[in-house]
């Protein structure tokens, strides 16, 4: 099986995950700021329910994709729940835990995925990466 690009892998994951309602979707291009991921994706639940109900969906997604993730943790307390998906890590928040953490400042370097999706923007918070990135050749371009 062929192994999917990131923005391929991130759009996976988003998709998934706004089929149960998540919110602030952000993908960010990893590759050259760490030697452990790709990319990085965060999501937002209203609650811990919810955080629980997307974690699971992009599980499901990922396994009906030959892509099944290494692990999961935090699913018991839903207040953050991490995925690991080999070359790509996903965070599912409820808002107070994405606020306290606020990893979008904390990576604000890393460029922006657009995953071409209606209605997500690439860069929600309006914080740093102020680049976009097409990970399809890896060019990075200015945000418009």
């Amino acid at each position: 099986m062929e192994i999917p690009d990131p923005k391929t892998k991130a759009r996976w994951i988003v998709e998934a995950a706004l089929e149960r309602k998540a919110e602030r979707p952000v993908a960010l291009d990893m590759r050259s700021l760490t030697s452990y991921a790709d990319s990085f994706i965060l999501l937002t639940g209203r609650s811990d329910r919810q955080v629980r109900s997307i974690a699971d969906a992009i599980v499901e997604a990922l396994k009906a994709h030959g892509e099944p993730p290494l692990g999961v943790e935090g699913e018991a307390d839903g207040n953050w729940v991490l995925i690991d998906c080999n070359d790509a890590i996903v965070h599912v928040f409820d808002p107070e835990t994405r606020e306290q953490y606020d990893l979008e400042r904390l990576w604000r370097d890393a460029p922006r995925i657009d995953l071409e999706i209606e209605g997500v923007d690439p860069n929600p918070s309006g914080l740093g990466g102020d680049e976009e990135v097409d990970v399809d050749d890896g060019e990075a371009f200015p945000a418009a």
